[in-house]
């Protein structure tokens, strides 16, 4: 991989004892030099001040700071810069290390919207991704359900690190979440904290000598497990590829880029663009590749591929390297910087530029749309009420729990149980819904499901020729 980059340097200033602080650039030592800027800055320490002098109970200082800090990232209206305490920092490093304490989630902050009537709608959490074999995974978590309650308290007026701070905890620890699925069904689920280990790949051989490579997420160590990977199929003697990229929420930059040098010999693979020309920046592909360029490939995207993963997608899709098949991405195109404050024992995380696909398009809010799309079948609504009503019962869960590896028979039995009980669900969402109950409680479980994934399924036929 080569990087193109200009120098840069920045100094970090606190312009009073407790609270205000500046990220000093050529352009924000101008902004402060503004008379507007001054005066601003003179109105903020002033109220500082007051509020600390005259408030009627003793305040600490610490508070107040901390508290304006976190109006200034809120007032940019994005969710993905903010304030971040000791342990939000602390949090942070050990989720892109590859290892934390929780239930297994991949979140975002909704973004403000208006509704119909004009008013503004509740911004609540929605999920990205579940992570695979954790306890919001075996739970039936999916990409796009709304974090609307945890533990009782309403997630609108949290902002996203204070929702993550209280879906961690000690291992083996309760939490409640209730979550909403479509427009107005709603159910708790409870969870049990764990030990959270992220998973980045997982590869095997589909007949046909088809690889599949499923990247989970983009850590330091991905494109390790890529090359064993790839050794692996090698050995299998594959004749193509499916690069599977659903709910993977995406990881380092860093690492997708190094992922993706392995399939380029050259050539742009994403770059950078900033109104501070220090983050404008050029990601190009190193001679060689470990796969061959005449080789075959798909890769598979949803609504839960973001970030990193729309970085390796969009380089794929723009260059012509593979085609892409699933659903449109979501469209997470921004790069953030993670800086500690001085003197102070938080820091912040902020928005510093956005990325582009090898051809110049941003896809920030907007998300990646494959040259295929392939959708699975939509719930109807009365299919997603009665959903609703069985993924609280807890009703499958339980029948697994009762007969840990229950035979043929008795799935079908309890698939007509459960078909009585709730008509308003197909047959095939059952059993689809049991197979993957099973899957969770495995110890190994199988890395692909042809009998049920219809987008890998179209995925095959295309590299087999059949479509």
């Amino acid at each position: 991989m080569k990087e193109k980059r200009v120098p840069w340097l920045f100094v970090t200033g606190v312009l009073t004892a407790f609270f205000v602080f500046a990220l000093f650039t050529p352009a924000a030592v101008a902004d402060v030099n503004d008379a507007k800027t001054r005066r601003l800055m003179s109105l903020l320490q002033y109220v500082f001040e007051f509020v600390e002098n005259n408030y009627v109970d003793e305040i600490d200082p610490e508070v107040l700071a901390e508290g304006a800090f976190k109006g200034i990232f809120e007032s940019l209206g994005d969710p993905h810069s903010a304030y971040l305490t000791e342990n939000d920092l602390r949090g942070l490093g050990d989720t892109t290390a590859g290892e934390f304490g929780g239930v297994g989630l991949y979140i975002n902050k909704q973004q403000p919207a208006k509704g119909p009537d004009g008013r503004d709608m509740p911004s609540y959490v929605e999920v990205v991704a579940p992570i695979e074999d954790t306890p919001a995974y075996r739970a039936g978590i999916q990409a796009g359900d709304l974090i609307v309650k945890v533990e009782g308290e309403s997630t609108e007026g949290l902002i996203l690190d204070e929702v993550v701070t209280r879906l961690r905890g000690p291992v083996g620890s309760a939490v409640t979440i209730t979550i909403r699925r479509g427009p107005a069904f709603s159910f708790d689920i409870p969870l049990s904290r764990a030990k959270i280990q992220v998973p980045t790949v997982k590869q095997a051989m589909i007949p046909g000598g088809i690889g599949y490579l499923r990247i989970i997420q983009f850590t330091p160590y991905t494109t390790e497990k890529l090359a064993e990977a790839i050794k692996f199929f090698n050995a299998q003697k594959y004749v193509s590829l499916i690069v599977d990229l659903r709910s993977n929420p995406g990881g380092l930059l860093d690492a997708v880029v190094h992922a993706a040098d392995l399939f380029f010999d050259d050539g742009l693979i994403v770059s950078t663009k900033s109104r501070l020309s220090s983050e404008n920046r050029v990601f190009e592909a190193t001679p060689g590749v470990m796969i061959p360029s005449s080789l075959p490939m798909v890769v598979l995207v949803d609504n839960g591929s973001a970030s990193a993963s729309e970085i390796f997608a969009g380089a794929m899709k723009d260059r012509g390297r593979a085609v892409l098949f699933g659903t449109k991405t979501y469209g997470k195109g921004s790069v953030q910087q993670v800086h500690s404050l001085p003197l102070a024992r938080g820091g912040f995380r902020l928005t510093m530029s956005r990325y582009y696909t090898p051809s110049g398009v941003s896809i920030d809010k907007v998300g990646i749309q494959p040259d295929r799309e392939i959708k699975e079948a939509d719930f109807t609504e009365e299919e997603t009420a009665a959903l609703a009503k069985l993924i609280e019962a807890r009703k499958i869960p339980q029948f697994i729990k009762d007969g840990a590896d229950p035979s043929p028979q008795q799935i079908g039995a309890f698939v007509s149980r459960l078909k009585a009980e709730f008509p308003g669900i197909r047959e095939q969402i059952l059993r689809r819904m049991v197979r993957n109950e099973i899957t969770r409680h495995m110890s190994s479980p199988p890395v692909y499901d042809l009998e049920y994934d219809t987008v890998l399924q179209e995925a095959v036929k295309h590299l087999s020729g059949k479509s």
